[in-house]
């Protein structure tokens, strides 16, 4: 099994080629499987997904015929004006700040559950925690707000 890991367009995606048979490839893009049909040139793959989510057809190509890049999550979310949002779809296992808190560049601010692995999300700035948009225990989607600092 290869694995790969993309950036693209500000997201992560973890990609796995699971089987490989003359021309069908079994994918799974963030726990989706799909099948992706290689036409002989590899250059405009047919993709019929396994899974109810609707695939992405540049990043299924992607994953078929790039190598494995060398990438490092990040453990700082992604931010829009004053507001944290999720990286990824995931599970709020704990949240370490309160309304009023202050915070420092760095400092965790809650940890998301994903695809099985703890992801800490730290602080991107300095401020003061303005609203919390979470509880313990609710699912979010990637770009969901989950706080915002001020």
């Amino acid at each position: 099994m290869k694995e790969y890991n993309f950036k693209i367009n500000g997201n992560d995606y973890s990609v796995s080629i699971t089987k490989v048979e003359e021309s069908c490839a079994e994918v799974t893009v963030n726990g989706a499987l799909y099948n992706v049909e290689l036409e002989k040139d590899n250059i405009t793959p047919k993709i019929s997904p396994v899974a109810q989510v609707a695939p992405d057809p540049q990043i299924v190509a992607a994953a078929a015929a790039t190598p494995r890049p060398q990438v490092a999550r990040p453990n700082v979310a992604s931010s829009a004006a004053s507001g944290i949002k999720s990286p990824l779809p995931g599970a709020i296992l704990s949240i370490s700040v309160s309304v009023g808190d202050s915070v420092k560049v760095g400092q965790r601010l809650l940890v998301l559950e994903a695809m099985k692995m703890e992801n800490n999300i730290d602080s991107d700035r300095e401020g003061v925690v303005k609203s919390i948009n979470i509880g313990q225990g609710d699912l979010v989607l990637e770009g969901d707000l989950l706080l915002t600092i001020e």
